[in-house]
C-alpha cells in the first residue's frame, strides 16, 4: 500500500443516436460509472475510431455492481468502464470479471500497475482522483458562515441542512468517503463522526458528483465529492472553493473491467485497449474532466489537482475492496448513520 501511495503522489443516461454500425451487426454494451459527459465523449470517440456501435448506459458504481451480480449467469453487459476501483476489486473477488492483459498496461503509471496486480489482472486503472469537498463562496458570504477547511469542521451546527454527500450504497465516491474516514479516524470514531455529520446533510445522492454540482448551482452550501468533479464545475464558472481536508484524505483509482461471460470478448478487449491508450484517456479532458490519467503518455488535464502536495491516507484497497468489508460497513452505515427508510 505504501508503494501504491508513493506512486500515486508522482442516474441513467443512454446515448445511441447517430452511432456507427459494426460490420458484423453486433453492439458492444458498456456500463459507465464516470461522469455523464465523459460517458458520451468516450462512446463517440470509440465509435468513430472503430465503427462499432456501442450502447453506453450511465449508472452509479454500486448500481453497476448490483446489476453484474444479478446477471452473473446470463450477462447483458460486456464492459464496465469507470467508477471507483475498490468496487471493481469486489467484483473481481466474486469471479464476476475476466482477466485481460492489454498491451497498454506496460505504459501505465506504477499506481495503476499495482492496482492491476491487486485485481488479479481483472481490472485496469484508468484514472486517479483525490477526495475532498467544495463550498459555494457566494452562499457562504451571504450567510456569513465560516469557511470549512477540515473534515471535522463539517459537523458544526453552522452547516445544519447545508451539506450534500453521496449514499455509499450507490455512489462509489461515497463509499470511498466512508472508507477514508475509517482509515483517518478509526472505525468507531468515524461512525460517531458520520452520525454527527448526518444532522447537517440535506440529501444523500446516488451519483457521487451530484453534491458538488448542487453546490455549484447554489442548491447546497457544501458538496462532498472527488475534487476533480469540483474543478470541472469551477472551470465552468461556478463560485466554488475546493478544499483538501486538513486531516488528510483518500483517493480513488477509476477502473475498466470486462464482464465474465461476455459474448463480445474480442470487442470488449479492444474497448479496454482504447480506454487505456493516450487517445482514449484524452476523452476525459475533452469532456471537461480533470482526473489524473493512468497512461504515462497521456496529457495531464490543465485543471487536474496536484496530488503530490496533498496529505493522503495510505488507502487500503486490498481491505476495502472485499465484499465482506463493504457489506459490513454499509450495514453499519444503514443501521447507525442513515437508515434506508429516512
Amino acid at each position: 500500500m505504501k508503494r501504491l501511495l508513493a506512486a500515486f503522489s508522482a442516474g441513467l443516461t443512454l446515448w445511441v443516436c447517430g452511432a456507427a454500425i459494426a460490420q458484423d451487426g453486433e453492439k458492444l454494451s458498456v456500463l459507465c460509472a464516470a461522469d455523464e459527459a465523459w460517458c458520451a465523449a468516450m462512446q463517440r470517440a470509440y465509435e468513430l475510431r472503430t465503427g462499432v456501435q456501442t450502447i453506453m448506459v450511465r449508472k452509479s458504481t454500486g448500481e453497476v455492481l448490483d446489476q453484474i451480480r444479478r446477471e452473473k449467469d446470463a450477462p447483458t453487459i460486456d464492459v464496465w468502464w469507470g467508477g471507483t476501483g475498490d468496487t471493481h476489486l469486489q467484483a473481481a473477488s466474486e469471479n464476476l470479471l475476466e482477466a485481460y492483459l492489454s498491451p497498454h498496461e506496460a505504459e501505465l503509471l506504477p499506481w495503476a500497475q499495482n492496482f492491476f496486480s491487486m485485481s488479479g489482472g481483472q481490472a485496469a486503472g484508468i484514472y486517479a482522483g483525490a477526495l475532498g469537498f467544495a463550498y459555494n463562496r457566494n452562499l457562504l458570504e451571504t450567510e456569513g458562515l465560516p469557511a470549512p477547511t477540515c473534515w471535522k469542521d463539517l459537523i458544526s451546527d453552522a452547516y445544519r441542512g447545508k451539506i450534500m454527500t453521496g449514499n455509499p450504497n450507490y455512489a462509489g465516491t461515497a463509499f470511498t468517503t466512508l472508507a477514508t474516514l475509517v482509515q483517518l479516524f478509526g472505525e468507531d470514531d468515524a461512525f460517531l463522526y458520520m452520525k454527527a455529520l448526518d444532522r447537517n446533510v440535506a440529501e444523500y445522492t446516488k451519483a457521487g458528483s451530484a453534491p458538488v454540482k448542487a453546490a455549484a448551482r447554489g442548491e447546497a452550501l457544501i458538496g462532498i465529492s472527488f475534487m476533480h468533479d469540483a474543478v470541472t464545475q469551477k472551470e465552468a464558472g461556478a463560485p466554488l472553493v475546493i478544499v483538501a481536508p486538513c486531516e488528510g484524505t483518500g483517493y480513488e483509482i477509476g477502473a475498466v473491467s470486462i464482464v465474465r461471460g461476455t459474448k463480445n470478448r474480442e470487442e470488449a478487449r479492444r474497448f479496454v485497449d482504447f480506454a487505456l491508450s493516450p487517445a482514449g484517456q484524452a476523452t476525459g479532458a475533452a469532456a471537461g474532466q480533470n482526473q489524473v490519467p493512468s497512461n504515462a503518455k497521456a496529457a495531464l488535464p490543465s485543471g487536474a489537482p496536484d496530488l503530490s502536495i496533498m496529505k493522503m491516507v495510505d488507502y487500503d484497497f486490498a481491505t476495502f475492496g472485499t465484499p465482506e468489508e463493504r457489506d459490513r460497513l454499509l450495514l453499519r452505515f444503514d443501521t447507525e448513520v442513515h437508515p434506508p427508510s429516512q
